[in-house]
């Protein structure tokens, strides 16, 4: 008998939160139905929290169901509060219109926005910017509690440091009023994200129910789903690596270092990340890992890859870990920098934090000291080396550090 798609979304290990159990699997296994995801343009590109979100929308999509994608042009003005510590970093309206224009072409890779079933991209601050203050408070601040909301978890950790603002406050009333908009413009009816917005999603369903009660109106209730944060074996969110965030933009990660971060996945994450990112049967995926876990990370990083930057990509990106994890050592596409040649006669500490190999002196002494950089396949045995012409290889020469991370420095 063909799964229905509640049970291979469940399967997957996509579900985390539901707000009506029996009603959202009805919705899903169901009609199609409409159904909204969204991105706040605090940066001009995606991690892979938004990629995980986006993976789940496209099963949803390819199933029938019709798509909105809410770019948050008017919520990254005041910033989500969830989970921090401290207020986030205000960005200009410039940035945020630079961001906007960059995220949306990226959602464009990864959810169908032409053809049969195309998604629609919409934002928020086409109905919250031209409102007033007080037309806005009065409109929806006058159905929020401010006890119910303090205690949300959503403000735990800001409220625990003593920081939280107004402002912040505000964001909650905000990603309400999308959902309750977005119901009474395109009938939607489930608000799909990370399990870190369910605190914003229920004030969605909540506003909605609020608002037809003091209307008088009987309004079909609206529903959330939630998927888990993308949490390591070793706690830390996947996407963050030793050399920053994981982007899928590439000018920010390029296809080699993504590639890279994948094939570097703890083995225990292995089974789940396959699971989430292709579109493998379940019972293949626990096979090949329990049968070789090492063939299991390649696939995984491949077929990733691909997913993000395209299958030519992907194709350098794996021959180029091949040559370089080889006895050889180089690659005609290797992780590369340009520096200038007059910087030669350099002390090798300082050639690794120009380079950005070290974030900084003392790490640059302590990676030395534990035999962890080779030049041009030769250990670097002191701190005090001088690094002259004569170490180049033509007009280049390759760092090493440890057994994972080559460059080639290019002096021009």
């Amino acid at each position: 008998m063909e799964k229905k798609l509640f049970d291979i979304l469940k399967e997957r290990g996509y579900i985390k939160d539901l707000t009506h159990e029996k009603e959202i699997i009805d919705l899903i296994n169901g009609e199609p139905m409409t159904f909204y995801l969204g991105i706040d343009p605090t940066a001009d590109s995606l991690h892979i929290g938004h990629f995980f979100a986006l993976t789940l929308f496209r099963w949803l999509q390819d199933f029938g169901h019709h798509g909105i994608i809410l770019i948050g042009g008017a919520t990254a003005l005041i910033g989500d509060p969830t989970g921090k510590s401290n207020m986030r970093k205000m960005l200009s309206k410039e940035e945020v219109a630079h961001n906007k224009k960059e995220v949306k072409e990226l959602v464009k890779r990864f959810v169908k926005t032409d053809g049969d079933n195309p998604a629609i991209i919409v934002d928020n601050a086409d109905w919250i910017c031209n409102k007033t203050y007080v037309d806005f408070m009065r409109d929806i601040g006058v159905h929020f509690n401010v006890n119910t909301m303090l205690a949300a978890d959503c403000y735990k950790k800001r409220l625990e440091n003593g920081g939280l603002t107004f402002l912040e406050m505000g964001y909650m009333l905000m990603q309400a009023f999308d959902f309750v908009h977005l119901n009474k413009e395109y009938g939607c009816r489930l608000q799909i994200g990370g399990s870190d917005q369910w605190g914003n999603i229920l004030a969605g369903a909540d506003l909605s129910r609020k608002i037809g009660y003091s209307e008088g109106k009987k309004i079909d209730p609206l529903f959330g789903l939630t998927c888990p944060l993308l949490i390591k074996a070793d706690g830390e969110k996947m996407g963050k690596t030793a050399t920053g965030t994981l982007w899928v933009s590439r000018d920010k990660t390029s296809a080699f270092d993504f590639y890279q971060a994948w094939i570097n996945s703890f083995d225990e994450d292995v089974e789940r990340s396959l699971s989430f990112f292709t579109r493998m049967e379940i019972s293949a995926i626990k096979e090949l890992c329990k049968k070789d876990i090492r063939q299991a990370k390649k696939i995984l990083a491949f077929e990733v890859t691909k997913l993000v930057h395209g299958e030519e990509e992907a194709l350098k990106a794996q021959k180029t870990a091949e040559e370089l994890f080889s006895n050889k050592g180089v690659s005609d596409n290797m992780p590369s920098i340009e520096l200038s040649k007059n910087i030669l006669n350099i002390n090798i500490v300082d050639l690794l934090v120009e380079s950005k190999i070290a974030s900084s002196k003392s790490e640059a002494k302590r990676l030395i000291d534990q035999n962890g950089i080779s030049i041009n396949q030769e250990k670097v045995k002191s701190s005090d080396q001088i690094i002259t012409e004569k170490n180049l290889s033509g007009n280049s020469l390759i760092i090493q550090k440890g057994k994972k991370v080559f460059l080639k420095v290019i002096f021009i």
